[in-house]
């Protein structure tokens, strides 16, 4: 029996060839039956049948309050609440201050953090006395990378609402952590950089960190899944860093 037996999870960005699907074929792995939305169907649908029965695509996007009720209605349809909520969509671009363009930091921060603040807040009313919510920070916000400012920006305050959110959400025995991956192998990684380029980047940033590698999405989803389960009832408000040494060491 898994950690997640009976659980009723939501990935938000869940149709990705990475982080989010990987997490959403571990947390059914653990016996969750797990909700994935995104704004891309053709993903969506190929998650469905890679990840089999014990999940449900909703597709959507997150800073569209519609598309998020409809995915919440899904979940409240099945009528055992939400356990497990790992907002995870998001979006980045390089750009220096210089070049950084108005519509590119509407898009960055209209993602990353009013989707991240939607995605929870619709989902209070389903959430269960004991839920787990999982926010996707970065490393980035560390570490001061040039040209990637307003991702990094945005994504300090997805790590400041944790903090924020665990202590309002405390009450209601509901946990708010973050996790911060490092540089991990994903399709987005390839889009951002070029998939001619994606090789040397990877390679570049493997050599970069203690580890000597990229990280697989596997491995943030496992850290997702210790998250999401009883295994971390005394974590809260914490940032998980999933890294492979690069802001520890």
């Amino acid at each position: 029996m898994g950690q997640l037996e009976g659980k009723t999870a939501v990935v938000t960005g869940g149709g990705t060839r990475g982080i989010g699907r990987a997490t959403a074929k571990r947390l059914v792995a653990e016996g969750a039956h797990v909700f994935i939305t995104g704004r891309r169907k053709a993903e969506l649908d190929e998650a469905v049948e890679l990840i089999g029965p014990g999940v449900t695509s909703v597709p959507g996007d997150i800073t569209d309050p519609a598309d998020l009720d409809r995915l919440y209605d899904a979940v409240r349809e099945r009528g055992q609440g939400l356990d497990v909520l790992f907002a995870n969509a998001a979006t980045a671009s390089f750009a220096t201050l210089e070049d950084l363009a108005e519509e590119d930091y509407d898009q960055i921060f209209g993602v990353n953090v009013k989707g991240t603040v939607l995605t929870v807040q619709k989902a209070l009313p389903l959430l269960n006395e004991g839920a787990s919510v999982i926010l996707n920070a970065s490393t980035a916000a560390d570490n001061g990378r040039a040209a990637f400012g307003a991702y990094a920006a945005s994504k300090a305050a997805v790590r400041s609402f944790a903090r924020t959110w665990a202590n309002e959400l405390a009450g209601r025995g509901i946990r708010v952590n973050a996790i911060s991956p490092g540089p991990i192998g994903t399709s987005g990684v390839s889009e951002l950089v070029g998939e001619e380029n994606y090789a040397d980047f990877t390679a570049q940033a493997g050599a970069s960190i203690a580890i000597g590698r990229v990280g697989d999405p596997a491995e943030v989803a496992a850290a997702v899944a210790f998250l999401a389960s009883a295994d971390s009832s005394f974590v809260i408000g914490a940032n998980l860093y999933v890294d492979g040494g690069e802001n520890q060491v």
